[in-house]
């Protein structure tokens, strides 16, 4: 990642580090919320860093309501993307495999409080059964 704030969240917190898309798929498909710590480039966004710092602290404010990951910059251009939340650094929010929103850049601390809460509350429409066998 290039940043000492943004490497920590792997080496001291022990979140991983999703390199591909296949292990990003895996992460999120996994039971629960799932945080994924976009974080830009770090030399041309101070915010990168930022936002490392406030992960945890958010972490630690939901009291584990949702589990967080760091997306490494080979897939880091298709996830925003795919999720459609292009700025960074950005905070993207997985249930059930399924992107349920994001928050782009670094926030005042009022806005997460309330946005938190609501994506967590999302829960994402899963396709008819007849539909889920079919794809797989």
């Amino acid at each position: 990642m290039g940043h000492p704030l943004i490497d920590r969240l792997s080496t001291e917190m022990n979140m991983p580090l999703l390199e591909s898309m296949e292990v990003l798929r895996a992460f999120t498909a996994r039971d629960g919320a799932h945080v994924l710590f976009v974080p830009g480039d770090p030399k041309r966004n101070l915010e990168s860093a930022d936002v490392a710092v406030i992960l945890p602290e958010l972490r630690m404010t939901f009291q584990g309501a949702f589990d967080c990951a760091v997306v490494g910059d080979a897939i880091e251009a298709e996830l925003r993307e795919s999720a459609g939340v292009l700025k960074t650094p950005s905070l993207i929010f997985y249930r059930g495999g399924t992107c349920v929103g994001g928050i782009p850049k670094v926030r005042d601390w009022d806005d997460y409080m309330a946005r938190i809460p609501h994506l967590l509350a999302i829960t994402p429409e899963l396709p008819p059964a007849s539909e889920a066998t079919s794809a797989a």
